[in-house]
């Protein structure tokens, strides 16, 4: 079993009535105490509006992406795949509202600037 990272990205579909809205959340937290439940989701949070990106240079407020690439939280999944970790996302019911969600495997390994990774930037062709 390996652990994965689901991210919630988006917003809810502007259609979509409060009401809708809180009844797909209300599904969610029944869903996700089900798996956790199970062990197939481990723990996770909303995450705030106020937001600071930090460079070498400065330190600035934010937001900084585009609705679309908004991330509003985070949990993480316990799965034999991505695949199957994919599957049991496709199951959230805050999909049907207009959320998505990324899935990227945890890896274990520190980083190395010998090996390639997210980082790593990509060779010129």
């Amino acid at each position: 079993m390996s652990e994965f990272l689901l991210l919630s990205r988006g917003q809810w579909d502007a259609d979509q009535s409060p009401e809708q809205i809180q009844g797909a959340i209300d599904a969610f937290y029944g869903w996700f105490d089900e798996q956790a439940a199970a062990g197939v989701f481990k723990g996770g949070s909303r995450l705030g509006t106020g937001c600071r990106l930090v460079t070498r240079e400065r330190v600035l407020d934010g937001p900084f992406t585009e609705a679309k690439e908004i991330i509003g939280g985070y949990w993480f999944i316990v799965a034999d795949s991505l695949d199957e970790a994919a599957r049991i996302a496709a199951k959230n019911p805050c999909l049907a509202c207009g959320l998505s969600y990324e899935i990227r495997p945890l890896e274990a390994e520190r980083a190395s600037a010998f090996r390639a990774a997210n980082e790593t930037p990509m060779a010129s062709t």
